[in-house]
């Protein structure tokens, strides 16, 4: 990581670049999967997953049979493990399910909204070199407790052809029962338009690698919802003298043996403290088992000294991070400088590895700086709100002249006269 000290705001768009691939390439290779899985079906994703993935596949449905022995195959402690996360993110979703509650705007005018879960839903879950089974609750849960009549999770199966216990695990856990062995934008592609064997769905949810977020974002020109952009994954790191050198150095190799086009920043008031960060991320690297995707991602990071925290946090706004630490004096007064990001991790004992597994917020959060427009996932992203409204005789008798005089304005005079006939029924 090199160290860039007080650079000039005319600088900053350059520091706060992501790392791209040529999207003109990327488009173009995404298209042609897209294609291929809409018009060959099950076929393509099979034929995909052999030349993407290398493992033949003659049927891409995970089986009752696979379901049923997933907990032989885990431990005691780990099953544990996903159990208790699945309490912690199942309770903080919980409150996120909105009562209806009726409005009266006026005498007689009654409005009230109800949110109605998206009834079918298809869940991404990367695969790669991890299983990220973390990523099946973050998803699963808040769809379920949406009310989502039909819920299908995509994941790559690995080298074996199976899908990691874990996963399928979680997926139980989670009430998850449709799950299919495809990854990458074939995945994406097979939920939005529909195969043989996945069914469509009306929008999709997950984090991906740079070909399943572009998959994502080409697939709503065909009419089909996500959840947001989520590409590889970042973290900012804001830290002063109050923190701790060695923990600052953890979280950021947390996020930079994720993958190689992950990135990662450290923010500081004190060059002094970035050189010891810098120091400890050399020493800690060396007893990773990702070290060397964790090599290729410190080379797309940098470490940048400002001059105090409020210069800070303009340059981490600027920036949007996915994950930001707060490892700072007045952390909560701080915290409320925080305009653009995905989750927010406040003071030396909130790693933001308890966000990515337990602690109960979700980890599907905006990356490459859409968290300035973008929320993470909730309960809210799998529910559609619809609006309602009933008047009474006396409803529409106290409205109608409001609405005759703004429709006739318009020039929309059968919008007025829908109301003024009404109206003079009222007083025959």
């Amino acid at each position: 990581m090199n160290i860039i000290i007080n650079p000039p705001r005319n600088e900053w768009p350059a520091l706060l670049q992501r790392p791209v691939l040529d999207h003109s390439v990327l488009e173009a290779a995404v298209l042609e999967v897209l294609n291929q899985v809409k018009q060959n079906g099950d076929k393509a994703l099979i034929e995909l997953t052999q030349r993407f993935d290398r493992v033949p596949l003659e049927d891409i449905r995970v089986s009752e049979a696979e379901m049923a022995i997933v907990e032989q195959e885990l431990t005691a402690g780990l099953r544990a493990a996903i159990t208790q996360a699945k309490i912690h993110i199942e309770k903080f979703h919980a409150v996120q399910v909105q009562p209806v509650e009726e409005v009266e705007t006026m005498p007689g005018v009654h409005c009230w909204r109800k949110s109605t879960g998206i009834e079918k839903v298809g869940l991404y879950v990367p695969g790669g070199s991890a299983p990220l089974f973390s990523t099946v609750l973050m998803l699963g849960i808040p769809a379920v407790l949406a009310g989502c009549r039909e819920i299908v999770l995509c994941t790559p199966p690995g080298k074996n052809g199976s899908i990691h216990p874990a996963v399928l695990y979680a997926a139980k856990v989670a009430g998850i029962t449709q799950i299919y062995k495809v990854g990458g934008a074939q995945a994406i592609a097979a939920m939005a338009y529909g195969t043989e064997t996945v069914p469509a769905v009306y929008k999709i949810f997950g984090p991906g690698n740079q070909y399943v977020t572009c998959a994502k974002q080409l697939i709503q020109r065909d009419g089909i919802a996500i959840d947001m952009p989520a590409g590889p994954s970042e973290v900012c790191v804001l830290a002063d003298d109050t923190a701790n050198a060695a923990y600052a150095a953890s979280d950021l190799l947390s996020q930079a043996e994720h993958g190689p086009d992950s990135q990662v920043l450290l923010v500081s008031t004190s060059r002094s403290f970035a050189e010891q960060v810098i120091k400890e991320v050399n020493k800690q690297l060396n007893d990773l088992p990702r070290k060397d995707i964790a090599v290729k991602a410190l080379n797309n990071s940098k470490a940048v000294v400002v001059g105090d925290i409020g210069e800070a946090m303009e340059f981490i706004n600027a920036y949007a991070p996915e994950h930001l630490i707060l490892s700072c004096a007045n952390d909560e007064a701080v915290a409320g400088l925080v305009i653009n990001a995905g989750s927010v991790f406040l003071g030396n004992y909130s790693p933001e590895s308890v966000g990515d597994y337990a602690s109960g917020t979700n980890h599907t959060l905006p990356t490459n700086g859409y968290a300035k427009m973008y929320s993470g996932v909730s309960v809210d992203s799998f529910v559609k709100k619809i609006t309602f409204q009933k008047l009474s005789r006396q409803g529409l008798h106290h409205i109608a002249p409001i609405v005759t005089s703004m429709a006739e304005a318009e020039g929309l005079q059968a919008h007025a006269n829908a109301v003024r006939k009404r109206v003079e029924d009222l007083e025959m």
